[in-house]
């Protein structure tokens, strides 16, 4: 089983190439800096609101992964895109 990071948030409609654009080096810190670190999806939803699912080895690499914050600069320029945090949740995933 894996940890599975569900964050829901909005961005403003101007922002949203800004968004997409940072992502692919939003990623690339993660894998560099982040043990245990996946996979991300990014899904955009109705009302400028868009969901992370990202997948953790366990539930501490995702805490570990949390409390280093936007520590590197892909992952500031992303963070940097988001105008609300709407949810953030952790869950297990059951898929084999």
């Amino acid at each position: 089983m894996t940890t599975v990071e569900l964050t829901r948030f909005r961005v403003d409609p101007a922002r949203e190439p800004d968004l997409l654009a940072a992502r692919p080096a939003m990623l690339a810190d993660f894998r560099a800096d982040r043990t245990g670190f996946l996979d991300a999806r990014l899904v955009q939803l109705p009302g400028n609101e868009w969901l992370d699912i990202v997948t953790w080895e366990t539930s501490e690499a995702f805490a570990a992964s949390r409390a280093k914050g936007a520590n590197r600069p892909g992952i500031a320029a992303f963070f940097a895109t988001i105008a609300e945090l709407i949810s953030s949740e952790e869950g297990t995933s059951t898929d084999a």
